[in-house]
């Protein structure tokens, strides 16, 4: 039997349910040792060794956990592989420097494993749970300029060209499409121009 042969069937007859359950945010999933012990006497059923390794790959000013699955044909001494990758978090709450690595090894490893063995991952928790991602989301929203920001760029503006000069270098239709830092920049730029008209006349 060739190696790409077992592997079809290492792929058809794994199965590794989600044994694990979060209470908190109240979902079931499978962790990557979970898929190890799963497939590790289907892998000895067709003479199949496997290892993980993990290196750290420099990407930009972050740090990513590169795992590699190797799965090897102890007969035909063939192999394959696939790799994964998980970038590290720079803090977590409640995790040390090590934990971090640890986690975003665990991470990466599944997912290389999901991927050799076409584990459906659609249905698990890392892709359907949104638990705490919709208030990330709303964080990282920019906010919007206060009225007192707006009302304060309508006093240093009361020439309608020049208002719709910076409604135009900052691409929105109105002031209160403004962002909060945007409205900032706006107001810093119109008491410099201000100042410059002043020191103009005074000359």
């Amino acid at each position: 039997m060739e190696l790409l042969e077992k592997l079809l069937n290492v792929q058809n007859e794994l199965k590794a349910p989600k044994n694990q359950r979060n209470e908190f945010g109240k979902y079931n999933y499978r962790s990557c040792e979970d898929i190890l012990e799963a497939v590790k006497p289907i892998l000895a059923k067709y003479k199949l060794a496997m290892r993980i390794t993990d290196d750290m790959v420099l990407v930009g000013d972050r740090i990513y956990v590169k795992a590699t699955v190797t799965l090897t044909d102890t007969e035909n001494k063939g192999f394959i592989e696939n790799s994964a990758f998980a970038r590290e978090e720079e803090t977590k709450k409640g995790m040390d420097g090590s934990q971090i690595t640890g986690a975003s090894s665990s991470y990466a490893r599944k997912y290389a494993l999901n991927g050799l063995f076409l584990i459906d991952d659609t249905k698990d928790s890392d892709a359907t749970n949104t638990f705490g991602k919709d208030e990330k989301k709303a964080e990282d929203k920019p906010k919007k300029a206060t009225a007192e920001q707006v009302k304060e760029i309508k006093e240093l503006t009361p020439d309608e060209n020049t208002l719709n000069a910076m409604l135009k270098y900052f691409s929105v239709k109105n002031l209160a499409d403004l962002t909060e830092e945007q409205a900032k920049v706006a107001i810093a730029r119109r008491k410099e121009g201000i100042k410059n008209e002043q020191d103009s006349t005074n000359k």
